[in-house]
């Protein structure tokens, strides 16, 4: 037929199977020659990239020192004009645009490296199974340190340098903004409002304590005089001030400080948890142990208020208390040592 004159010869081996003439018209084409970089043949050229390189790394340390010097240099308040933006905090602009230099000119950098003076040379492999053997595992390995060596880490000083420095320097924009995690504490966490002569308050009833008000074995919250849960710092204050009184029979009480900071059997002790800072709420009667709810650290109250189980770090605090000329209760100095959870300053 003359449509078949067009077609590649076909052939019958007799076997069912039909062999073509001619060539395959899906023949792999490979890979086009490969074309040199003027960096790759010209050393002008490749330490021109690398002070490119250096340079924006530099910048990238350069933005980082700004960020840092913007944060405490310039006031929270300062208002600037910029174009396209109008009005805005002085210290948010320089705080967005150095960050953001410092990122740019470390990602710019790399991929002017990666471009000019990385090897750019294809390497095509072949599938293969996922386990390798022992040649393959060779074989990527010596890879590897090909790659390494064709990176020019090793060689490019300047650029590792100063690739390091940068790298070095942008975490600490991180660390600075830590700052605003909130105000510093000074030697807040180290004080209460618990002081000499104070009278202790019934929590439930904001009425003063007697001796007579707390039985043996029972549990009573109290907060300092003075302090009022109509006071907008109240949560802030009670979170430090809050007292636990438990009454127990002084022949139980076995450490001495102890017995002679109590009156009666009645012990006063921090509510707040040395782990964590959570409220203590458990007792038990038989055993003068408390429990916090929040990670189970238990505290033995006749035994100086130590940590018998759990993850907190340190006893409760003891307030030492003894009863007024009014016959109420009250404290006989503020607490001797920080309340709540460690912390680096703690003594």
């Amino acid at each position: 037929m003359s449509s078949a004159n067009n077609l590649p010869a076909e052939q019958d081996h007799g076997d069912g199977e039909l062999a073509v003439k001619g060539d395959n018209p899906f023949a792999d084409p490979g890979l086009p020659p490969h074309e040199h970089r003027r960096t790759d043949i010209d050393e002008k050229a490749a330490n021109r990239a690398e002070r490119q390189v250096a340079f924006l790394f530099l910048i990238s340390m350069l933005a980082t020192i700004g960020f840092i010097v913007s944060y405490y240099a310039i006031p929270k308040s300062q208002i600037v004009y910029i174009f396209l933006l109008g009005r805005v905090s002085a210290l948010n602009f320089s705080l967005g645009l150095t960050l953001g230099v410092a990122l740019f000119c470390i990602g710019a950098g790399a991929v002017q490296w990666a471009r000019t003076l990385m090897s750019d040379v294809e390497t095509p492999q072949e599938r293969h199974p996922i386990e390798a053997d022992k040649e393959t595992r060779e074989f990527v390995f010596e890879e590897f340190k090909a790659g390494a060596k064709d990176s020019a880490f090793g060689r490019r000083k300047l650029i590792r340098t100063t690739m390091f420095g940068a790298l070095a320097l942008v975490p600490l924009a991180g660390v600075v903004l830590l700052r605003d995690l909130g105000p510093l504490p000074g030697k807040k966490l180290m004080e209460t409002n618990w002081a000499a002569g104070k009278r202790i308050i019934n929590h439930n009833t904001g009425e003063p304590l007697k001796p007579s008000d707390i039985q043996v074995g029972s549990l009573t919250f109290a907060y300092p005089e003075g302090l009022s849960e109509e006071d907008e710092q109240f949560q802030e204050k009670i979170a430090k001030d809050a007292l636990m009184l438990i009454r127990m029979r002084p022949e139980d009480i076995k450490d001495k400080t102890e017995l002679d900071w109590s009156y009666e059997g009645i012990v006063a002790y921090s509510k707040i948890c040395t782990h964590v800072g959570c409220p203590i709420s458990l007792y038990e009667q038989q055993t003068h142990h408390v429990l916090c709810p929040c990670h189970q650290s238990t505290f033995d109250l006749s035994d100086g208020a130590k940590v018998i189980f759990g993850p907190a770090g340190h006893p409760l605090p003891q307030l030492k208390i003894h009863v007024g000329d009014d016959g109420f209760l009250a404290a006989s100095q503020g607490f001797q040592e920080p309340v709540g959870p460690s912390y680096w300053e703690r003594p």
